[in-house]
């Protein structure tokens, strides 16, 4: 609809994913940049429906069909588009406008706004290399940047005078002071950035929206950026992802750092998917910008505190926006330092091993909660295990959220419930073996209890046994049932472990050098009889 706010429908397209939206009625595959699967709007066996997360639409190769994200919810759900609009609207968590048309007034001042501040970017490219921006200029050859990179990025320098408010002063003041370039005093306009370094703020569509000015004088803060204006959201603008969109599709993840030098420098050297936040901490926004072009995410922060709080509020953010395909990571640049130092001291090497050497979500989750709490209390474990429920819980995609329940529950019961190591573990769960009861026994569960026999499928499927068929009902609820499999398949392992210790010890008799073996199988012969004495103790 022509008169619907398209300031809106942008943020609708911004927000939201269009390859989640299609993919609620459409099962697609990546292959290449694009998504494919069977198209929703004619009937087909060999997929020719094509959908481009990058820019933003879909096409179909068999019937023709395409559109972007309003389009394929109107024509797949056959409603209009003010219904389709808020369908979108609630799946973004934004509430639906005010119907309003954009006035030929707005359109001319946007326009107008945008050549200000590509006028500005000029003036603020050629300042630099003038004499009075030559201190601006040795200090960003002293940070590592040549020429080249200064074109790129049209880096610049706002000298100490108003030299914007002096270049537009005939312009409508209005217009100026809604860019956020100047500010009015009690003696006229006067320039916003003064003495200061100047990176120009991109759109995604590498557009100049706004600009971020760096200190040189070592005052604080180091750095400002430009106030919030129709045209520049600090909450909804990703630094460098102008430059990062295309590498992002090709190394398959984004890398997030803190700064934008550092997201220059990382980009000129070795690292083109990177990008950061601007003069704000992370935000869903980011993430879900972020999300539309790839779900793998490596967050690189400084290792100091400030570094450990970003990494644990990205892990809370980033938790909605998990898929079964999602790779998120979490990398730490220790001794004080940050991106830009370990590039000007160890060059890409000593970055690339800080990448890969990253901690997986699931980890850095599991060590905050250990972190955060002493799990050696009982009261500490709780207070853990209900913040790892409460992270867990932000998760929408429900199979997954349940792996991640059940791998910390793995982890819970083989970490934190440690026993003395000087106890003589005698006790043992008396099972039959495998044999028709057992059978009988495991078909039952399996027929009840289906989601715990998944969790065990490598364990039952190992007993080389048939589970199919009927079995009589016994007295065993889940927690029991779950007991039940657990004590067999410990005991299963401790048959293994006497087997290996036997073979060892005949080796040893030979002249075998194995004592280190053989301790590592006491070792699992004794972890395995702690874990059933707790067994028994539940």
């Amino acid at each position: 609809m022509a008169g619907f706010d398209r300031n809106f429908t942008d943020e609708l397209r911004a927000r939201l994913s269009l390859v989640d939206v299609i993919g609620r009625r459409v099962p697609l595959v990546k292959k290449g940049q694009n998504y494919w699967g069977c198209c929703p709007f004619h009937n087909e066996k060999t997929p020719s429906f094509s959908v481009n997360e990058d820019k933003g639409f879909y096409h179909c190769f068999g019937c023709g069909e395409h559109g972007d994200i309003i389009s394929f919810v109107m024509k797949s759900e056959n409603v209009d588009f003010r219904t389709a609009i808020s369908e979108l609207a609630d799946m973004a968590g934004l509430k639906m406008p005010e119907y309003k048309p954009k006035s030929a007034a707005q359109v001319a001042r946007e326009e107008s706004y945008f050549e200000i501040l590509e006028n500005a970017a000029q003036i603020y490219q050629k300042k630099l290399y003038d004499p009075d921006g030559a201190h601006a200029l040795e200090y960003i050859h002293r940070r590592g940047f040549n020429d080249d990179m200064i074109k790129k990025y049209r880096i610049g320098y706002a000298p100490k005078n108003n030299i914007i408010a002096n270049k537009f002063v005939n312009l409508k003041q209005d217009n100026l002071l809604s860019t956020g370039m100047c500010r009015r005093g009690d003696y006229g306009m006067y320039d916003f950035f003064r003495d200061k370094l100047m990176f120009p703020i991109f759109n995604a569509h590498g557009q100049v929206i706004a600009f971020s000015g760096r200190s040189l004088d070592g005052s604080e803060p180091k750095y400002i950026n430009t106030t919030d204006t129709e045209l520049f959201h600090k909450r909804r603008t990703v630094f460098g992802f102008n430059f990062a969109r295309d590498a992002i599709h090709r190394a398959n993840r984004s890398i997030v750092v803190e700064g934008q030098i550092d997201a220059i420098k990382m980009q000129c050297n070795g690292f083109p998917e990177t990008v950061a936040p601007l003069g704000t901490a992370l935000t869903e926004d980011h993430i879900a910008i972020l999300c539309k072009s790839n779900r793998n995410i490596t967050f690189c922060f400084d290792g100091d505190g400030a570094g450990q709080k970003a990494g644990a509020r990205a892990c809370d953010i980033v938790m909605p926006f998990l898929r079964d395909t999602s790779d998120v990571r979490f990398a730490f640049v220790t001794g004080g330092k940050d991106p830009d130092e370990v590039l000007n001291t160890g060059g890409t090497a000593a970055m690339q091993k800080i990448i890969n050497d990253a901690t997986p979500l699931v980890d850095f989750l599991w060590n905050l909660a250990n972190a955060g709490f002493n799990v050696s209390t009982p009261n500490g474990r709780t207070q853990a295990e209900k913040f790892l429920k409460q992270k867990i819980a932000k998760i929408n995609d429900v199979t997954l959220r349940d792996e991640y329940e059940h791998e910390y529950k793995s982890r819970m019961f083989n970490q934190w419930h440690k026993w003395n190591k000087n106890k003589n573990y005698t006790s043992a769960i008396e099972l039959p073996e495998i044999d028709a009861i057992t059978q009988k026994t495991l078909i039952f569960i399996t027929n009840k209890y289906p989601e715990i026999a998944e969790r065990y499928v490598d364990f039952l499927t190992s007993l080389n046994m048939s589970l199919d068929g009927d079995a009589p009902d016994l007295p065993m609820d889940e927690h029991a049932a779950e007991k039940y499999i657990i004590s067999l398949k410990l005991q299963k392992w401790l048959e293994t472990l006497h087997i290996q210790r036997k073979e060892l010890t005949a080796r040893k008799l030979s002249g075998d050098d194995v004592d280190e073996q053989i301790a590592k199988v006491d070792t699992d012969i004794r972890d395995a009889n702690e874990r059933i004495e707790k067994l028994i103790s539940m």
